[in-house]
């Protein structure tokens, strides 16, 4: 992902890219509840410790916290259920295969909108170690030095 934010975009998932690195990326759909999109638009989502589980050959979303719409009435949302995750046969099969080696999870990036519908990028993310998040910061704030020497110079 760029450090522009993309258009249609949600809400990012920073702590995913400060703790694992990003192997591969899908994107998939939601199967969401009318309240939930309305909810979505208004960018009331919580995705820091959220992850996708596997069953049955399908794919979850679980402790992803879409906050009750404002102007909703009794037929509001639950904030934490379970999300299906609407991806391909092959594709489940494909994250279900690389969960199963060791150390290697699937999680959510980002939620964003492409033609007006909810989406959710998801991430297959190997955990990083002290040491690794350490290099990350410091490669980052030696960009943002070389960044600043070449708008004085």
């Amino acid at each position: 992902m760029s450090a522009k934010a993309k258009p249609g975009l949600l809400v990012k998932n920073r702590k995913a890219f400060h703790e694992y690195a990003i192997l591969e990326s899908f994107e998939a759909g939601l199967e969401l509840r009318g309240t939930e999109v309305k909810s979505c638009r208004e960018k009331n989502i919580t995705i820091a410790d959220s992850y996708v589980r596997f069953d049955n050959g399908e794919a979850w979303l679980l402790n992803v916290n879409i906050s009750p719409y404002t102007h909703g009435n009794q037929f509001n949302h639950d904030p934490k259920r379970e999300r299906r995750l609407l991806l391909h046969k092959r594709e489940i099969r494909k994250l279900t295969q690389l969960v199963k080696e060791k150390g290697l999870t699937v999680i959510p990036l980002d939620f964003h909108l492409t033609r007006g519908r909810v989406k959710v990028s998801i991430g297959v993310g190997k955990g990083k170690t002290q040491s690794d998040k350490r290099e990350t910061l410091r490669k980052r704030q030696d960009d943002l030095d070389a960044r600043r020497a070449m708008g004085r110079g």
